[in-house]
């Protein structure tokens, strides 16, 4: 199992010093992966009706590609993935564009992380429809993967028509899409037709029943499992090495191949709080 870390969106500020020195220290480290996260809008708290959800127009979230693509150039090993990228809300060619850039930028350490969010007020703001998010998504899969392959391409789909065009510059190896979420029909998606899966829950009986939908969607596809990954999370927040310890071990006995720390929301602190933190979780689970 590879461990990493959780880009600190709220807290790392604005400061480009603060975030090179940030995704150097991580690499330092020996962190294999840095997991950033998205959200387009927030919503005002003050609206009408009111507003209760994990996050709001006060927090922060940097752009990923853009991130990404600054990071790459400031480190030399880490990998990088879009933990996750809210892919229907995009435009889907201008995204692939993003990502193949990134992917280039970085000598392929860049993997994508996609899901289908739950916020209709950035799909509102973004001016997609709501509603039909997730067969998007499938779609959205399959023509990024043709344009980052194809020379010329005409496609004829529910959501995107092409005709006779690709872009360039392409990746000159394939971006991993890791899908995440829970809900069935992103299982059967994640077991079709994805690389990776990002459980957004804990090392628990749901996890593991998760894991075993892929797995079988995956086996009727005619697909194999081997080289399948999976992305988890842990908190540095209310943890201490005995629950890091416990915590990753049941992970790493589901089978899962990635573990990143978060330390963010747990008290103030600066970019070395945040590093110190880190290498203390990564003392404990190696």
């Amino acid at each position: 199992m590879e461990f990493g870390v959780v880009f600190p969106h709220n807290e790392i500020g604005t400061d480009p010093g603060a975030i090179k020195a940030f995704a150097q220290g991580a690499e330092g480290l020996g962190a294999t992966h840095l997991l950033i996260y998205d959200h387009v809008l927030g919503a005002d708290p003050d609206r009408p009706g009111g507003w209760s959800a994990p996050y709001d127009k006060d927090t922060a979230f940097h752009e990923p590609f853009t991130t990404f693509a600054f990071i790459a150039g400031v480190t030399e090993r880490i990998d990088m993935i879009t933990t996750i990228l809210i892919l229907p809300q995009r435009q889907t060619v201008l995204a692939a564009k993003q990502a193949a850039q990134v992917a280039l930028l970085s000598n392929n350490r860049f993997r994508l992380g996609i899901g289908t969010g739950w916020n209709e007020i950035e799909y509102q703001g973004l001016n997609v429809d709501f509603s039909n998010r997730g067969r998007r998504q499938e779609e959205q899969v399959d023509l990024m993967r043709r344009l980052w392959t194809q020379d010329s391409l005409t496609y004829s789909g529910e959501f995107h028509t092409i005709d006779a065009a690709s872009i360039k510059p392409r990746p000159n190896e394939p971006i991993p899409i890791w899908f995440g979420g829970s809900a069935p029909a992103l299982l059967r998606r994640c077991g079709e037709l994805g690389d990776g899966w990002i459980p957004l829950m804990g090392a628990n009986d749901s996890a593991r029943a998760c894991i075993e939908q892929i797995r079988r969607h995956r086996e009727a596809a005619g697909r194999s499992w081997d080289g399948f990954g999976i992305q988890a999370q842990a908190q540095y927040a209310g943890g201490n090495p005995d629950r890091w310890g416990t915590h990753a071990e049941k992970w790493r006995t589901m089978g899962c191949t990635h573990l990143a720390i978060a330390t963010h929301n747990a008290g103030e602190t600066d970019v070395d709080g945040h590093l110190s933190r880190a290498e203390e979780y990564l003392g404990v689970v190696r």
